[in-house]
């Protein structure tokens, strides 16, 4: 049997507030621990905070990081959420040099900025979309969204990028490309606008486009 959305538990955030808020768009998640139901998933969400190194040594553990490559492989629908996003990239320099997820060529920095902007990253800000993104149909333009993060992504191929925020400077907020998008902010704590991209995914069949 099929599951429609399988958010990954792989320690590493509060899975329920995403499952939550799934559930107020009118959908239905199950949050899945092991390889068999990653692979059993229609839609894929990969949630997270916290330390990249320790995310992916969990992922690992559980066997867990095959399965997610053969979802987006296989192009299904996926979505991955602040940690979530940064696991896919090649490699993050958070306390030291590790090796990610090698989705999305490219790296996962520390904001390097001038002092009167705050680090962690924390609060809302505009997304600016740089091409049509399906997920975000349903949002105002340039929506608020919800951030708490200290590192950033930076795609080697500029074609991933879907939209960025100015936090001292720009950097990108969101990536997507055939059935794949991630994103830095949180929709689950972002009111109406991550309510409207979460149904997006719940209920759309797009969830990205390629740049021309």
């Amino acid at each position: 049997m099929t599951i429609p959305i399988a958010i990954i538990d792989y320690g590493m955030g509060n899975l329920r507030s995403v499952q939550k808020a799934i559930e107020r768009t009118g959908g239905c998640a199950e949050i899945v621990r092991d390889a068999a139901a990653v692979q059993k998933a229609e839609k894929l969400i990969l949630p997270g905070v916290g330390a990249f190194r320790d995310a992916m040594s969990a992922l690992n553990e559980q066997d867990l990081t095959g399965p997610i490559r053969d979802h987006i492989a296989a192009d299904r629908p996926f979505l991955g959420i602040c940690l979530g996003l940064q696991l896919l990239f090649d490699v993050s320099f958070e306390d030291g040099e590790h090796e990610g997820l090698g989705i999305v060529p490219g790296e996962v920095r520390r904001f390097d900025l001038p002092p009167e902007y705050k680090i962690p990253h924390m609060g809302w800000n505009r997304v600016k979309p740089v091409r049509p993104v399906p997920l975000l149909n349903g949002c105002p333009p340039d929506p608020w969204f919800y951030f708490v993060h200290s590192y950033h992504v930076v795609p080697a191929d500029e074609g991933w990028t879907a939209a960025t925020t100015d936090y001292g400077r720009d950097f990108v907020s969101m990536i997507g490309r055939g059935q794949v998008a991630a994103v830095q902010f949180h929709p689950e704590k972002s009111q109406s606008a991550g309510m409207a991209l979460l149904k997006q995914f719940v209920q759309g069949q797009a969830v990205a486009t390629t740049a021309d």
